[in-house]
């Protein structure tokens, strides 16, 4: 008799694994130099821990697209040093002025406000050569695209867009959702995206698998941001590694304060289950991106 067991996709472990990967290439990816204290400072930040979710993306839809880990490492963790750049910058006092990031003291409090500047402005040139110096076995043309690409998604037309628009919400209650979508579109979304497509076009994949992937990474992009919010209500700082409650502090309009706690959950779901399905005709090769989608929803931190 045959058997006719589905066997599920173990997330706990694959997530465990590629983060190990990636956290052991980050590792090896900065050594402290003169001047000491600027690269002490990008390490602190960068190998603080996290999820690590954006360089994971990249390297499930590298291999979903037939590609392999190593092609796609150097971009990966290229992704993580600029996520790292916008947490350091972003928890600055001039901007959410944070004490606690991934349950440490923010770099400023722990280097001050000029050299966590500096550390951030070095990380995020670094990505760019770490992505071109480091890569194997990739074409140039795709190099090219994708640092093209990931350029777009930091600057004025992603997530430095995304953080004016959303510090001039601050204290208006009068932001609307279009408001609200774009400032977490390109705050958030963009770098999400960007990790999803550039594993994908690091493996060559065709334009109509791009635009599927770009689909998927958009409404996870979006119900992460959701769950951001909701986390930021209901989570402590244990959970979180981070200090609750700064939205509301901020007087900042966020998808609870709009839709509520249980709404924001249940619209968080459907963009999880649009994005499961622009991939489902691709079976097993999707099951890590399908995964990951529910994590989002799933996650606590």
């Amino acid at each position: 008799m045959l058997n006719t067991q589905i066997i599920r996709f173990d997330l706990k472990a694959y997530l465990s694994q590629r983060r190990n990967l990636v956290e052991a290439t980050l590792e090896r990816s900065i050594t402290v130099v003169y001047p000491e204290i600027l690269y002490e400072s990008m390490r602190y930040s960068l190998l603080a821990g996290g999820k690590r979710l954006r360089p994971i993306l990249c390297l499930a839809s590298c291999e979903f697209a037939g590609g392999t880990v190593d092609m796609a490492m150097p971009t990966a963790c290229a992704l993580e040093m600029v996520h790292t750049f916008s947490l350091i910058h972003d928890d600055l006092p001039a901007m959410d002025n944070d004490d606690y990031r991934r349950g440490k003291l923010t770099n400023h409090k722990v280097y001050g406000e000029p050299i966590a500047i500096l550390a951030g402005d070095a990380l995020l040139a670094y990505a760019f050569e770490f992505i071109a110096v480091q890569t194997k076995g990739v074409p140039a043309s795709r190099l090219v695209q994708v640092i093209s690409k990931l350029a777009h998604a930091i600057a004025a037309t992603g997530l430095v867009g995304g953080q004016v628009v959303d510090l001039q919400s601050e204290g208006l209650q009068n932001i609307n959702i279009e408001t609200l979508n774009f400032i977490h579109s390109h705050k958030t979304g963009a770098l999400l995206e960007i990790s999803v497509l550039s594993g994908a076009i690091l493996a060559g994949a065709d334009n109509e698998v791009l635009q599927k992937l770009s689909r998927y990474a958009s409404y996870i992009g979006l119900a992460f941001q959701i769950i951001d919010d909701v986390l930021d209500v209901i989570g402590t700082q244990e959970e979180l590694g981070k200090t609750p409650g700064k939205d509301q502090k901020a007087q900042k309009v966020t998808y609870p304060s709009l839709w509520g706690i249980e709404e924001s959950k249940r619209k968080s779901q459907e963009l999880v289950d649009l994005a499961k399905a622009e991939l489902v005709d691709f079976g097993d090769q999707a099951q890590p991106l399908m995964a990951i989608a529910d994590y989002i929803t799933a996650r606590r931190k």
